[in-house]
């Protein structure tokens, strides 16, 4: 199962954004406290997740509270990262895989990252920006996690007006 973790996020639109990609692609997303705004409905909704209702999603006390719930390998980005989001191999769909992202201001606290060196990784960039945008950075690595698992079984045609919607009109 494929797992989006978002520790101590603090922009309600980027959750939004997440959560979003998390119903579309079937990805459980756990939340980490402390949280940067209120998940309240009403308030959620306002900042973009349309789709909280159909998120799968958790929130969580602390770091160790997620930890001792949620068995799997973990996969942190961090722009300390030295090893490219690639170069990991996610195509065990059998497996419990967790990205792990920071909070927008300071990402992951290093004590967290320091027993898990191995499986910090970066997406590459130039030195123009710090980092990319929070829901940006999930998206990538969700896909590409889906694309070394060929994709699950995620719909390949437009399921509303139909895989001929094109040619019909």
């Amino acid at each position: 199962m494929l797992n989006v973790v978002l520790y101590a996020p603090e922009i309600p639109q980027n959750t939004g954004n997440i959560m979003r990609t998390c119903a579309a692609t079937d990805t459980k997303l756990h939340l980490i406290k402390p949280l940067g705004f209120s998940l309240d409905e009403k308030v959620v909704k306002r900042c973009g997740a349309n789709y909280i209702n159909e998120c799968d999603y958790k929130v969580y006390e602390n770091f160790e509270d997620f930890q001792s719930q949620n068995p799997g390998e973990y996969y942190f980005l961090t722009r300390y990262g030295h090893k490219p989001h690639t170069s990991f191999d996610y195509s065990d769909n059998t497996k419990n895989i967790y990205l792990i992202f920071g909070r927008e201001s300071t990402g992951i606290p290093n004590e967290i990252l320091k027993p898990h060196l191995d499986t910090c990784l970066r997406i590459p960039m130039t030195d123009k920006v710090r980092a990319l945008n929070l829901s940006n950075c999930v998206a990538v690595m969700v896909y590409e996690v889906l694309r070394q698992q060929n994709y699950n079984n995620l719909l390949r045609e437009e399921p509303f007006k139909g895989p001929d919607y094109i040619e019909n009109s």
